[in-house]
C-alpha cells in the first residue's frame, strides 16, 4: 500500500459576538474555536483521518516536513516509517508531535486495510467501552456550575469537570453547591488550570493547599493542575500534605512538553492521575509508551481531550487497550446546543461525523468497524474555513497584560502580548 496523498485542514467556528468570561484577577476572551483534519489516501483509494493540533505552526510542518516525507513511501510498517523521520536532523520537539498526531491516521489506514479496528492495531481491545466525563463549567457563579453539573448528571455521565475562577472563597462554594445538586454518587473534578497561576492574583502554595483540604471533604474526584506544571516537585509537597489533609488525589500532564518531563511525573508519582492529549502531544506512539509506566507505579490515567468528536474517539480506541484500572476516564468536552447544557457552542466538534458517537449510560461504546469505525464529513473543511490568529486572549489586571492561545488546549507559556 503507498502512501498517495497526506493533507491538513485548519477549520474554524467563529462566534456571531466575542465570549467574554471574568475570572479573579482578569478576563478572558474567545473569539473562535479551532481545529484540524488529516486525511491520508492510499493508492488503492483508501483514506485514515486523524485530529491535529488547529494551528498554523502544525500545519506549516505538515506541509513542509510531514507530507514530502511521507507522500510515495509503502505503508507497512508505521513505526518504522516514524523511526526514519524523527532520525532527521531538522526535526525538533514540534515537528515529532505534529507527526505522531499524523501517524493516527496513518494507524487507521492501515486497521481499514486489515478490515479490523484501530483499536486491534494498537495492542487489541480488552474492552469495548471507556467511562466518560462531561466537561465544560467555564468561569461562572457557584449556582451557575450547580445547574450545569445537574444538567451534565441528567445527560446520563458520571462525571463533570469544571474550572472554578472566582477566588478561594467562590471556588469553594462552587464546590458545596454542585455537590449538594448532584449527590454523593457523582464524581466532580475540578481544574485549576491557569487562572490559579497567572497574574499577580495567582494561588500561594499555602492557598492552594488549605482549598485542596476544604474541597477534599466533599470527595472531589480530582484537583486539576492547582500548581505550575513544571513544578513537580510542588506537586509532592502537596501530596505529602494532603495524605493526612483529606487525601484529595491530584491530576496533571496536558502541559508537560516532553516524554522525559511525563516519566518525571509519572516515576516520581507526583499525580495520582496522568493526563495526556493525544492530538498534540505525542499521539499513539508515546501514549502505549507511557500507559506502560503509569501501570507499572499503579497509577491512573485520564485522557485529555479538547477539541472535536474525531479526537475523541481516537483516544478511546487507545483507552480500551488497557483495563479501566489504568485507563478510568476519557474527557468528553460538553459544548451548548440548544436544549443541551455546555460551556459555549461549537457544532464543528459534532458535525465533523456524519453519526454521533455512541454513549451509553455514560460509557463511550467505542466501533467494531475497520479503523476508527467513524464516518468523517468533509463537508466540514467547506462549510468551516480557517480564520488566521489566536482563538482566545488572557488579560490580566497586575501585571496588564494580555496572553494568546493558538492551539486546541491552553498553552500556559505562551509570551504577553502588548497590551
Amino acid at each position: 500500500m503507498i502512501i498517495s496523498s497526506v493533507r491538513s485542514f485548519l477549520l474554524s467556528y467563529p462566534f456571531l459576538d466575542p465570549v467574554r468570561l471574568p475570572f479573579y484577577g482578569g478576563e478572558r476572551t474567545i473569539l473562535k474555536r479551532d481545529a484540524m483534519l488529516i486525511r491520508i489516501e492510499s493508492d488503492g483509494g483508501l483514506v485514515g483521518y486523524a485530529p491535529g493540533p488547529g494551528s498554523q505552526r502544525a500545519q506549516d510542518i505538515v506541509e513542509s516536513a510531514v507530507r514530502p516525507f511521507l507522500e510515495g513511501r509503502t505503508l507497512a510498517d508505521p513505526d518504522a516509517l516514524r523511526i526514519q523521520f524523527m532520525e532527521r536532523p531538522s526535526v525538533d520537539a514540534a515537528a515529532a508531535k505534529t507527526y505522531c498526531a499524523v501517524e493516527v491516521a496513518l494507524l487507521d489506514l492501515c486497521a481499514k486495510a486489515q478490515g479490523v479496528p484501530l483499536s486491534e492495531v494498537l495492542g487489541g481491545r480488552v474492552r469495548g467501552a471507556i467511562r466518560l466525563y462531561g466537561s465544560a463549567g467555564m468561569y461562572m457563579p457557584p449556582e451557575g456550575y450547580a445547574a450545569e453539573a445537574a444538567a451534565i448528571a441528567d445527560l446520563g455521565f458520571r462525571g463533570y469537570k469544571m474550572r472554578p475562577a472566582g477566588g478561594p472563597e467562590p471556588d469553594l462554594e462552587t464546590v458545596r453547591q454542585m455537590r449538594r445538586a448532584v449527590g454523593p454518587d457523582f464524581d466532580l473534578m475540578v481544574d485549576a488550570h491557569t487562572w490559579w497561576r497567572l497574574g499577580d492574583r495567582c494561588y500561594s502554595f499555602d492557598t492552594v493547599a488549605q482549598l485542596a483540604r476544604e474541597m477534599a471533604a466533599y470527595e472531589v474526584a480530582w484537583l486539576e493542575e492547582p500548581l505550575p506544571p513544571d513544578d513537580h516537585e510542588a506537586y509532592l509537597r502537596l501530596k505529602e500534605y494532603l495524605k493526612g489533609n483529606g487525601c484529595l488525589p491530584l491530576a496533571g500532564g496536558e502541559h508537560e512538553p516532553s516524554e522525559e518531563r511525563f516519566e518525571d511525573l509519572i516515576l516520581r508519582q507526583a499525580v495520582d492521575y496522568v493526563q495526556m492529549d493525544v492530538c498534540c502531544q505525542g499521539g499513539f506512539a508515546m501514549g502505549r509508551r507511557l500507559l506502560g509506566e503509569i501501570a507499572r507505579a499503579n497509577l491512573r490515567f485520564a485522557f485529555h481531550s479538547w477539541g472535536t468528536a474525531l479526537e475523541v474517539i481516537a483516544a478511546a480506541h487507545l483507552g480500551i487497550c488497557w483495563p479501566e484500572t489504568v485507563v478510568e476516564w476519557l474527557e468528553y468536552p460538553c459544548y451548548a446546543a440548544p436544549g443541551r447544557a455546555g460551556m459555549y457552542p461549537f457544532p464543528l466538534a459534532a458535525e465533523i461525523l456524519k453519526e454521533p458517537l455512541e454513549i451509553d449510560r455514560g460509557d463511550l461504546v467505542v466501533p467494531r468497524g475497520p479503523g476508527l469505525g467513524v464516518t468523517v464529513d468533509e463537508s466540514v473543511i467547506e462549510r468551516y474555513p480557517w480564520i488566521p490568529g489566536p482563538w482566545s486572549y488572557f488579560r490580566t489586571d497586575s501585571p496588564a497584560e494580555t496572553r494568546a492561545v493558538t492551539s486546541d488546549h491552553s498553552v500556559e507559556w505562551e509570551r504577553p502580548s502588548s497590551g
